[in-house]
């Protein structure tokens, strides 16, 4: 890191004014709601690595835009909804929030602007940020390309065989109806 920051208390203005990055690695217990996709435990997951980009945009007759660029990845085993086992899956994550002065001014512009709009703090908890990039980055429908066992494409059900050879109470009645014998 360029500058010493705590990544869970980031002075995003400060930062920005240096254009100070960081980035760091750590494992996914430390990452508490990403660690509860995990599926199974025959694969491991790999490390969470991250990295944090602050900048400021000069605008000419105004204060400057102040940004927080993020990037994100790991492997993380998750459930393939095909066969039902766990599939190393790489999660990635890339976004970029500009930030502004207060809560009014975001739901004002929210409308107007195309970027992620976040307000300034001197608190910044930039890693539950990533965490949440992260976790809207997972495959909604996470697949192995070919699954390691063959899977069942049809469903047998003995009980339902046999009830369909079994007389029908209603046939019965008809049949008493119309003479016919049973």
């Amino acid at each position: 890191m360029d500058k010493k920051f705590d990544p869970q208390h980031l002075d995003v203005l400060a930062l920005a004014r240096d254009a100070a990055h960081g980035h760091g690695e750590s494992a996914l217990a430390e990452w508490p709601r990403l660690a509860l996709e995990q599926h199974g435990d025959t694969l491991t997951a790999s490390a969470v690595v991250w990295q944090l980009q602050a900048r400021a945009l000069p605008q000419a007759g105004g204060a400057d835009q102040i940004w927080l660029d993020i990037q994100a990845s790991l492997q993380l085993p998750l459930q393939c909804q095909r066969c039902l086992g766990a599939v190393l899956q790489t999660v990635q994550a890339q976004r970029s929030f500009r930030f502004v002065a207060d809560e009014a001014t975001a739901a004002a512009m929210d409308d107007e602007v195309e970027e992620d709009l976040l307000v300034i703090s001197r608190d910044l908890d930039a890693l539950a940020l990533v965490e949440d990039e992260l976790i809207l980055s997972l495959p909604l429908v996470p697949l192995h390309a070919v699954c390691p066992e063959a899977v069942p494409m049809s469903a047998v059900d003995p009980e339902f065989e046999e009830a369909a050879e079994r007389p029908k109470p209603f046939e019965i009645l008809a049949g008493l109806k119309t003479g016919a014998p049973r």
